[in-house]
């Protein structure tokens, strides 16, 4: 629960120095994070790490969808105010893998496997998106492979 009681710390940090957009966005995170952990019924226990970046990577997948639409209906005020919320949320992931490094897992997977045609692609997304865990976006790692 190391990454959630950091939440907590950087959010009463951002809101007492004066920081009210990114209190008030960790404040969002941390109220997702508990609407997740009651409907898995783990309000006493919490959520693991994993369960934790899971989420983050959803409300930043979400943030970069309204500012896209945001874009297209020429808001470009609530659409930088999305993306900052983004940049926020995307601290508390891990790095994300290169594309070289990306390739790497991809490559090294396919021989790992033997995959020879297309219809293995399947095999092989799901042992990378296992080994790399939230360190990638999917849409690379079926572009790579």
């Amino acid at each position: 629960m190391a990454l959630k009681q950091r939440i907590e710390s950087d959010m009463k940090a951002a809101l007492l120095g004066g920081n009210r957009f990114a209190g008030e966005t960790l404040r969002g995170l941390k109220a997702a994070i508990l609407n997740e952990e009651v409907a898995q019924n783990k309000r006493d226990t919490g959520l693991d790490d994993a369960t934790i970046e899971q989420i983050i990577a959803k409300e930043v997948k979400k943030r970069n969808e309204s500012a896209a639409i945001y874009d297209q209906n020429m808001r470009e005020d609530s659409a930088a105010d999305e993306r900052r919320e983004a940049e926020i949320l995307s601290q508390y992931l891990p790095e994300q893998l290169s594309e070289a490094e990306l390739k790497t897992v991809v490559d090294a997977k396919i021989a790992e496997l033997g995959a020879t045609d297309v219809k293995m692609m399947g095999q092989v997304m799901g042992a990378v998106k296992k080994r790399s865990r939230q360190r990638c976006r999917r849409c690379d790692a079926c572009e790579i492979s």
